[in-house]
């Protein structure tokens, strides 16, 4: 069988306005966008396996087992005037399999994400959801 293309949707609830965001490609930002006080979605084409493991030119890996997604921020998703040059770590590795299986027949999975850190600035690090993966 060959690799079956899904849709991962990123939302996050909160982004800080002003701010451009975007999902890193490869080593580079692809499509930011300036943020509003409205929530901001990006949807990630990943590919999967019949094995389970995620492919494509958006998924990063760190070990044997992690599988994440990059949402860049400020100066990393291409606002050279921003005070803030982060990254979010979205993990994905962790997706139930049931909700793999939804994404093969078609489904769109979204998780929730926050985004500010405690002190109000754009989320950075590995950020958990705010609302955990669900089919649409």
């Amino acid at each position: 069988m060959a690799d079956t293309g899904i849709t991962l949707r990123l939302t996050i609830a909160d982004p800080v306005p002003g701010v451009r965001y975007s999902l890193q490609l490869d080593d580079a930002p692809h499509e930011p966008v300036t943020a509003t006080e409205a929530p901001l979605s990006f949807d990630v084409p990943i590919r999967l396996a019949d094995d389970g493991r995620f492919l494509g030119p958006f998924v990063r890996r760190e070990g044997k087992e992690r599988r994440f997604v990059y949402i860049r921020v400020g100066t990393s998703a291409g606002d050279h005037a921003s005070e803030w040059s982060r990254r979010a770590k979205i993990d994905i590795h962790d997706i139930p399999p049931a909700l793999l299986d939804k994404a093969r027949a078609g489904a769109v999975l979204e998780v929730v994400l926050p985004g500010r850190g405690k002190d109000g600035t754009p989320a950075c690090a590995t950020v958990r959801p705010v609302k955990g993966w669900a089919a649409l």
